[in-house]
């Protein structure tokens, strides 16, 4: 039989019943080490010699129970869950009870049949290596998630920093902005610049997926619509031209929905264009709202997009709201997922500026929501064209 290498402690305070179970392990391939009470044992145990324990329930100064519960408490991980088969030459529930309760894994009455007892013995070994393996495994798993976690913080620090850390300054105008990632980091990202004729580009994108992937997504993204801000003019060559960036780099593996406005200001019209991404919405004046749909496919899986516009007047008192799918992402009551036409009921009326209209908007989804946390990040960004103040 092939000897075993896990130190097995034998205690027990018979010298005869000791040495007779233990010359009898020993034939059976089990390496045993012995000694007589509980006191002794426990010095064992504490150099983390023994990997197995079987001990003995009847003995003077400590009972086999306490021995267990002594084991069981100590500060050691490796002590506090070794296996301990405990004899006992009481076969009555209460005596089994005990020793179950003290900690036993599993108990053996007296007179000890070998066979029994190395079967048991397997077992719980067995049992110890596979709690062992499962051990190493969960920290190996923590030591993962801690590593994960050190990665969506940088890559938290890396998304906020190229958010937009202000409202642009445009007269006539106001724009406010939301971002609500479903963990530290997501897959929108909106932005605005001034454009060299004096208008302003104002875009917002969705990319697949969440975490760190998903923000060096957002973050080529942010540069891809600034270099195709330099060389284009109208909202629709703005997106054809960020769609050929995106497929050169993923050739179709990667995706993104995204839609942009560009803002005459001087002419109070807007011109959108979208890619696979909601519809822009504007509140009008009257309490209606206006829906403007993307037209053309996601960016990315196309090398040629051939997106196209649509234009709108916003009077005073109306605003624009650029959003993700994250402001309709919760379920009704018959757990449907809502639509964007769902989205327009969330949408404040006679807002008195685009922060209010942005904090009424989220305050509205949340209702819905029951302040449960949204299954998918939120970004939203609200152009709105104020009142001018009456004499």
């Amino acid at each position: 039989m092939t000897p075993h290498t896990t130190p097995i402690l034998l205690v027990d305070d018979s010298d005869l019943s000791r040495a007779l179970l233990a010359r009898a392990l020993a034939m059976g391939g089990f390496e045993v080490s012995e000694c007589h009470d509980g006191p002794a044992a426990l010095a064992i145990v504490e150099s983390g010699q023994p990997v197995l324990m079987v001990l003995d329930y009847d003995m003077p100064e400590m009972t086999g129970a306490e021995v267990c519960e002594r084991v069981r408490g100590n500060k050691d991980p490796a002590i506090a869950m070794m296996p301990i088969i405990m004899l006992t030459g009481d076969a009555g529930e209460d005596r089994e009870v005990e020793c179950l309760k003290a900690g036993a894994d599993d108990f053996v009455t007296k007179p000890v049949n070998t066979m029994i007892l190395s079967a048991r013995i397997e077992t719980q070994l067995r049992l110890h290596s596979l709690r062992a393996q499962l051990r190493e495994q969960n920290d190996e798993l923590e030591r993962w998630r801690r590593r994960h976690e050190l990665d969506l913080d940088a890559a938290q620090l890396t998304q906020q920093a190229i958010l937009p850390s202000r409202s642009p300054a445009i007269e006539g105008w106001q724009v406010a902005a939301h971002y609500q990632p479903l963990i530290q980091v997501g897959g929108d990202i909106y932005d605005w610049l001034r454009l060299p004729d004096g208008n302003w580009l104002i875009w917002i994108a969705d990319a697949t997926g969440h975490g760190a992937a998903a923000a060096l997504l957002t973050t080529l993204t942010k540069l891809v619509f600034l270099h195709a801000s330099n060389e284009s003019r109208s909202a629709a060559e703005i997106l054809d031209a960020v769609n050929a960036d995106v497929y050169s780099v993923f050739k179709g593996r990667s995706y993104l929905t995204a839609a942009c406005i560009l803002l005459r200001p001087n002419e109070n019209r807007i011109f959108f264009s979208g890619a696979g991404h909601p519809p822009l919405l504007i509140s009008r004046a009257d309490g209606s709202v206006q829906q403007l749909a993307s037209q053309s496919p996601l960016l990315g899986v196309l090398a040629d997009l051939g997106a196209t516009e649509a234009s709108a007047y916003i009077e005073e008192g109306e605003t624009a709201l650029l959003y993700t799918d994250g402001l309709y992402s919760m379920k009704d009551d018959s757990d449907n997922r809502l639509t964007p036409d769902d989205a327009a009921a969330f949408l404040p009326r006679n807002a008195l500026s685009a922060g209010d209209f942005i904090r009424l908007t989220i305050a509205a989804v949340n209702e819905i929501s029951s302040d449960v946390p949204l299954p998918d990040d939120l970004a939203a960004v609200a152009i709105h064209r104020p009142k001018r103040a009456t004499r």
